[in-house]
């Protein structure tokens, strides 16, 4: 019953998103700006990480795509709950569990298009990556998406307003963007600003892609990166069943 009820929500919230195509697009265009207009001044530059100056910041791109926009996806929670959508799916016998997949999965799907798309541009503006790496790039992305969704709709069931919910995402994912290196490697900074970094679970996540870009697989960063990303989604996860249950979702 539960994968009968995730597949329900999936494909609702799927074809709600396939109609939408302008924002399927215009989800990926702040970091296709940052690959078109920063990339290039990175080339050539000493960035004290193994392979190209695009190894370096596609991978960092890949995963800010997923942070904003899993980070912003509670917005449709709200926009439900003043519409009374949310109120009519909690009279239904659909699990509470498939309520939260069914959203974090389509948004999942969704951020790996726009990924594909962003590899796809990068490839033209001179990228060079193993294929094995570019689909763990992927990967990284869709547990990322699975986990920031889940905490963004935990979030949006316990506020009111979007002016409520707005503010608070961006006091998040702006520190989290800037300490955990995805623009540049931390390790060019002076000494407590990279140690400060290793507090943030993304950094390890930009990191293991990053070697993953370069053919390392079996390396610290990646084992490293896995875990996080892994116990970062299971909490997640976890965390936004139990506010959709507790908040009658």
């Amino acid at each position: 019953m539960l994968l009968h009820d995730t597949g329900l929500i999936y494909g609702r919230y799927l074809r709600q998103s396939l109609r939408s195509r302008f924002a399927l697009l215009f989800g990926v265009l702040m970091p296709l700006l940052y690959l078109l207009f920063f990339g290039p001044l990175l080339t050539d530059l000493p960035l004290g990480g193994r392979g190209s100056s695009w190894q370096v910041l596609v991978p960092g791109l890949l995963l800010q795509l997923g942070l904003f926009g899993a980070s912003f996806a509670g917005f449709s929670i709200i926009i439900e709950n003043s519409q009374g959508v949310v109120e009519r799916m909690r009279v239904t016998p659909v699990s509470r569990l498939a309520l939260l997949l069914g959203r974090v999965l389509r948004d999942a799907t969704v951020f790996a298009f726009q990924a594909v798309l962003l590899v796809l541009a990068a490839l033209v503006m001179g990228l060079r990556a193993p294929l094995p790496g570019v689909l763990i790039g992927f990967a990284f992305v869709a547990l990322l998406t699975v986990s920031l969704a889940s905490l963004s709709y935990a979030l949006a069931m316990k506020v009111r307003t979007p002016q409520e919910f707005g503010p608070t995402i961006n006091a998040l994912t702006m520190p989290s963007m800037l300490l955990s290196g995805l623009m540049l490697p931390m390790t060019l900074g002076p000494v407590w600003l990279d140690v400060l970094s290793h507090l943030m679970p993304f950094r390890y996540l930009v990191d293991a892609v990053r070697d993953a870009y370069v053919g390392s697989y079996a390396t610290a960063h990646m084992l490293y990166g896995v875990l996080v990303a892994l116990g970062f989604t299971a909490l997640a996860v976890t965390v936004g069943t139990r506010v959709f249950r507790t908040a009658g979702a």
